[in-house]
């Protein structure tokens, strides 16, 4: 059944274009949705500091997750409890333990086509059905209520993403409450993908927890954080899966870098620093909007 899962090819392209740029050619990496910042100077302080220190074991931080919660609640004016927090070595794995502690073999998890490409290839990985849907420029390329509603059978997970990968549009409040309300009413598990929020330019991202406290979360600290090589992310639960969820954190990944999160709790209080790469990235987007139209690109 592992046979279908398919190589994600940016890690490929990514490999041949550094041999390339280790051959001499000049190369613009665009292989991967990764930050063009490094760390948080602090970030990196905090690193060489527990590396110094040395004797660092299996560990996962209670200052990290209360960390989080405060993240939240600053955010969106949530109250997650701390404990609801599981750190993990990526969203990657984040999403491995989300499905996992969610659904079981043969179950139908929904999503949206296009959409990040890990999504099918890890529901298949783990013997789930991936149920593409397609989205066009009339939903910008997003999963509706309405799409979701009409597949029958219902299915029994759907992964939604707000900023999406690879489109990088937004779900707005109003289709994220009706997307909750046909979950709630068809037993449909959510799970939210917002590794990119921090990173919005026309509206602001809103998470899935504000219109369903059912839902699984998935982030990371790889976007908005610039941390994408540390390997850090994490798993926002309900708090009635919480054991399922350290339960299969420990079995299959033990504990996030102890590095990773010393650094972490350093980036948190980096925010002037953060926002002022996303300024960044607003003047090129920008500039990108009025150059692209010119040169003949005026409808993607």
């Amino acid at each position: 059944m592992t046979d279908s899962v398919e190589p994600f090819r940016a890690i490929e392209i990514s490999a041949l274009a550094r041999q390339m740029a280790a051959d001499g050619r000049s190369v613009l990496h665009m292989e991967f949705g990764q930050p063009s910042m490094g760390a948080p100077r602090k970030a990196v302080e905090a690193a060489h500091n527990a590396l110094d220190r040395g004797n660092m074991g299996y560990w996962e931080s209670p200052e990290l997750r209360e960390r989080l919660a405060a993240l939240y609640h600053e955010r969106y004016r949530l109250s997650p409890a701390p404990s609801q927090f599981i750190v993990t070595c990526g969203a990657s794995p984040a999403l491995v333990l989300a499905l996992s502690i969610s659904f079981a073999a043969g179950d139908r998890i929904a999503m949206a086509r296009p959409g990040y490409v890990a999504y099918r290839n890890t529901v298949r990985a783990l013997h789930m059905t991936p149920v593409e849907i397609e989205c066009g420029a009339e939903t910008r390329f997003q999963l509706t209520a309405a799409a979701l509603d009409a597949i029958d059978p219902p299915p029994a997970g759907v992964i939604i993403a707000s900023p999406a990968n690879p489109t990088g549009t937004i779900i707005g409040a109003e289709e994220l409450q009706a997307l909750a309300v046909v979950c709630a009413r068809k037993n449909i598990r959510i799970i939210s993908d917002e590794i990119y929020h921090g990173l919005s330019y026309t509206q602001p991202c809103r998470s899935m927890l504000e219109f369903t406290p059912d839902a699984i979360v998935v982030s990371s600290f790889s976007k908005y954080f610039c941390m994408p090589g540390w390997r850090l992310g994490w798993l926002l639960v309900p708090p009635d899966l919480v054991e399922r969820a350290r339960s299969y954190l420990g079995c299959l990944f033990l504990t996030a870098p102890t590095v990773s999160q010393y650094a972490a709790i350093a980036a948190m209080d980096c925010a002037e620093e953060l926002n002022e790469n996303v300024a960044v990235y607003a003047r090129n987007r920008e500039r990108l909007l009025d150059a692209l139209p010119r040169l003949g690109l005026g409808k993607i």
